[in-house]
């Protein structure tokens, strides 16, 4: 019983130890922060104020929808009630009974803030409204509708701008927890499978990865992250892929390969992160979107393939069963590249033994001698 929970807990921290050191987690966010930025580059998020409220989270969004109107309606309440003060409107003046108010039935603070409301909403209810008898107070009016609806077209279009980005669109794209390395058409690959959750296509859809991991320069320099090209494609071809059923990416392991110096027992024991890129077009919204997600070497499988999940129904549809999206089965798969390409056929891996066809019985008509100790 204490040596399973002391592998789950060694299993948990090294789940996190992996988190942490992602660069790319696997639902595509960056693990990555700023430090010592100078003070005055933070004006810069200010210059560029609509990318910042776009990007900024929810919380704050509905924070600054409500204080906008709240503290516009409240700053004109102010002026309303200055302008009716000016004009001894209000209660406590004791205006004479053949007074001309500015505003009908603005007495007090509380009348003001209302009527203030009132006005920016165009709600109206007909209890307070502006005469023409003080040009200032029509010109506030005018002041006050303009500038509300600056600010209802502000907040619509940032509230419209993040209901619709496409982050959220990349949510239904959806890749294998883990990649497989096996055989593929008489060449060893590393498949990865990627499958979109909409009906909707994914026009002009490419796919390509980054390999990175720390390296030493021949000048002694250490550089991290450094980036190397890794080259995806699939059955058609590598370009504009017809992503209408999930599909499986292949990357050839040759001699350009990273991978090609890598076996099954040191495949784990190394230092890097796969970050797969899909970048398309939705067919519904013509948005870019861009799909992340990210491999580290003990999420890839050495000597395993997917399982098929496409089929076909007796009336004639296909049909995608996503509860195989991710699971493997081990094959037959040589030990490293090398022996796959140059020893072909040899250094197999199998779960089972295998016979010896080179193996002969013969009989030994004398015995041996054999000294007894």
């Amino acid at each position: 019983m204490l040596e399973t929970l002391n592998k789950r807990i060694q299993n948990c921290l090294v789940e996190r130890r992996s988190r942490r050191s992602r660069l790319v987690t696997k639902d595509g966010r960056c693990n990555i922060e700023y430090g010592n930025i100078k003070y005055s580059n933070h004006f810069a998020f200010l210059a560029d104020f609509w990318t910042t409220f776009v990007e900024i989270r929810w919380r704050f969004v509905l924070f600054f929808f409500i204080a906008s109107f709240t503290l516009s309606w409240f700053i004109f309440g102010l002026l309303w009630y200055w302008i009716a003060r000016s004009n001894g409107d209000l209660t406590w003046q004791n205006p004479p009974s053949d007074h001309s108010p500015c505003i009908h039935n603005v007495m007090g603070l509380t009348t003001a803030f209302l009527y203030s409301l009132e006005t920016q909403t165009t709600i109206g209810y007909g209890g307070r409204a502006l005469t023409p008898h003080c040009p200032g107070a029509v010109a506030l009016v005018i002041i006050q509708s303009l500038l509300g609806a600056i600010i209802n077209c502000f907040m619509c279009g940032v509230i419209l701008s993040k209901i619709s980005l496409p982050k959220y669109r990349a949510k239904t794209i959806s890749f294998s927890e883990m990649a497989v390395i096996s055989p593929k058409n008489g060449t060893l690959c590393l498949s990865i499978r990627v499958a979109n959750l909409r009906k909707t296509l994914m026009i002009g859809s490419q796919i390509y990865g980054k390999l990175l991991r720390t390296t030493h320069s021949p000048d002694g320099e250490t550089i991290i992250m450094d980036q190397m090209n890794i080259d995806f494609t699939v059955d058609a071809g590598k370009d504009n892929l017809f992503f209408v059923c999930p599909l499986t990416l292949y990357h050839i392991i040759d001699k350009s390969s990273p991978f090609f110096e890598m076996a099954v027992d040191t495949l784990h024991k190394q230092e890097f992160e796969l970050v797969v890129f899909l970048d398309g077009t939705a067919e519904s919204t013509s948005s870019a979107c861009q799909v992340r997600t990210s491999f580290i070497p003990q999420e890839i499988m050495w000597g395993y393939n997917f399982l098929p999940i496409i089929s076909r129904s007796k009336e004639g549809k296909y049909r995608v069963d996503f509860s195989n999206f991710s699971k493997v089965l081990p094959v037959a798969t040589a030990h490293c590249a090398p022996c796959f390409h140059n020893i072909n056929g040899h250094h197999h891996l199998f779960r089972e033994g295998q016979d010896n066809q080179g193996f002969e019985v013969i009989d030994i008509s004398d015995a041996p001698n054999v000294t007894k100790m």
